[in-house]
């Protein structure tokens, strides 16, 4: 199988998991491509035209030479260190057809600011009007768009095209699968308290291996005994939310936050509004959601994959 072909069966499956549903996800693919046709043919030369149909700009090949793809080095973060390793195994007779990183680099890491508006659906979906997720999530995106805009996005990419390695990220399709497998493992489970998250949480395998980094599921505000309430899974749509959506959630019956990650002024917002906040583990998280991507991708393509950078390879099939 070709990258490209690898690349389009992971959107597709990042939108089956995606929260906003597949409905919304044609709609919005609809619009852009209705935006596109009425463009002038000056505009529609600097159009990114694989937003026509990848929702996702976070998600792309960065390098590619149209050849088959046997062999795949997969880590969380492959920047240029991870390239020379490819290469240094090519050397050594690995044959690795591809890199493959959970976290965007390149293009891919400029459009990550897009990719946020994912969240003003997620919020809606827990009771915040649209118009107030929408003016919580532009104020946040607009620091992440300005946060980006001095990055030295191409040196990744660059690396890769002049070492000759096929390069891809795909980060919220392999988000999407995470949150979507613990919206519905919790949703089964029905935990009381937030020690009974973390027992349901130890059990998946990725999490073991997080508490054996020191990197595994931690309360961050709470304690073991206290209730947990009504759960908000904040696992996809690039990259944290603020500190405004917390008071929000709280006001909406929200008691509990299950992330990957969270900030100082997060982390004291929710304590001011009595909610907890249970950080599952960014890694162990990410490696999560790319195994059961991975899981579903293998049932159409046999890969050999060679783990690095953070990630363990683990299978459900």
């Amino acid at each position: 199988m070709k990258l490209q072909e690898i690349l389009k069966i992971c959107v597709e499956e990042g939108i089956k998991e995606d929260p906003r549903g597949k409905v919304k996800i044609e709609k919005l693919l609809k619009k852009i491509n209705e935006s596109y046709k009425k463009k002038d043919k000056k505009n529609k030369e600097y159009f990114d035209k694989e937003t026509l149909w990848n929702p996702y700009d976070d998600t792309r090949i960065l390098n590619n030479d149209g050849k088959e793809i046997k062999t795949v080095l997969i880590g969380i973060d492959m920047e240029t260190p991870e390239l020379l390793l490819a290469n240094e195994l090519n050397k050594q007779g690995k044959k690795i057809d591809a890199v493959w990183g959970h976290h965007p680099e390149g293009t891919a890491l400029i459009g990550l600011d897009n990719v946020m508006k994912l969240q003003v659906d997620t919020l809606t979906f827990a009771g915040i009007p649209v118009n107030q997720a929408e003016a919580i999530m532009q104020g946040r995106i607009k620091e992440v768009t300005e946060a980006l805009s001095p990055q030295n996005s191409e040196r990744t990419e660059q690396a890769a095209k002049l070492l000759g390695l096929n390069f891809i990220n795909t980060h919220t399709p392999a988000d999407n699968h995470v949150n979507n497998y613990l919206t519905k493992l919790f949703e089964k489970k029905k935990p009381d308290t937030l020690g009974d998250i973390l027992k349901i949480l130890k059990e998946i395998p990725e999490y073991k291996a997080g508490i054996e980094q020191k990197l595994g599921p931690t309360i961050f505000v709470g304690s073991e005994e206290g209730s947990c309430g009504r759960i908000y899974l904040d696992m996809t749509g690039g990259t944290s939310s603020n500190k405004e959506v917390y008071k929000k959630l709280a006001d909406k019956g929200i008691g509990t936050i299950i992330g990957m990650h969270v900030g100082k002024e997060m982390k004291e917002e929710a304590a001011k509004n009595n909610m907890n906040i249970v950080i599952a583990g960014h890694i162990p998280s990410d490696n999560l959601g790319m195994n059961l991507m991975l899981d579903k991708l293998e049932k159409k393509v046999k890969l050999k994959i060679i783990e690095c950078s953070g990630f363990k390879r683990v299978k459900r099939n």
